[in-house]
């Protein structure tokens, strides 16, 4: 169940090259792992339309190398659903298995401690029923994921608006590591020993998502 097709031709950011654009048309080149059977995710008139009650992970098949740009919109959806929580706009990106392998097809099965053990970097925008947004460095061990007070916040600034489109923008350009959101960098670390390559993933809980207008690129070089 997914969609993605790469488009040739697509516009890229100036200095930029475009690497995959998905218009959501299908879920062909998505891979999902949901705890509950009663998970909905449909593609279709350029919308990922992500509804579930429980934890659910959407990995987007090919591998990325970095240096890296991922940038896509996305709402939190609140119109009166029985998930329309607005919480948990997540993300994995650069993950691998511990041995470097893909994280996909696994028994995961979209319990969130499932993924402690990847090596990864991953933002949890409006977690915990939108209380927090936190960046972290999964290191691959399935206890211990690292938090630096800067990267644990609270505000409301940080937080998530229901019903409003946002712009998401995830880097990975070989030391520097960061997450924008309409043009603000919300998370930035500087990581002596980043990861290279991985895939991306988008991940919620008990929530309603709207993602459309995925690209990636190779990003401009400074």
């Amino acid at each position: 169940m997914l969609a993605a097709g790469l488009i040739a031709g697509c516009a890229s950011a100036p200095g930029s090259r475009l690497l995959h654009a998905d218009d959501f048309t299908s879920l062909d080149r998505w891979v999902i792992e949901a705890e509950s059977p009663e998970a909905r995710v449909t593609a279709s008139h350029g919308v990922l339309d992500i509804d579930s009650p429980r934890g659910i992970t959407l990995w987007f098949r090919p591998e990325l190398t970095g240096p890296v740009e991922i940038e896509f919109d996305a709402t939190a959806v609140s119109e009166g659903g029985a998930n329309d929580e607005v919480s948990d706009l997540n993300v994995f990106w650069m993950a691998s298995n511990r041995d470097g392998t893909a994280p996909f097809p696994s028994s995961r099965h979209g319990r969130f401690e499932a993924y402690n053990d990847l090596r990864t970097y991953y933002v949890g925008l409006g977690g915990n029923r939108n209380t927090t947004s936190r960046f972290r460095r999964y290191i691959g061990d399935a206890e211990r994921r690292p938090l630096r007070p800067e990267h644990d916040l609270s505000s409301p600034k940080s937080l998530l608006v229901p019903n409003r489109k946002q712009t998401i923008v995830l880097g990975a350009d070989r030391n520097r590591i960061d997450y924008k959101r309409d043009g603000r960098t919300l998370f930035r670390m500087t990581d002596p020993e980043p990861y290279t390559r991985g895939w991306f993933a988008l991940r919620t809980t008990k929530s309603h998502l709207r993602i459309e207008r995925l690209r990636i690129r190779v990003p401009r070089a400074d």
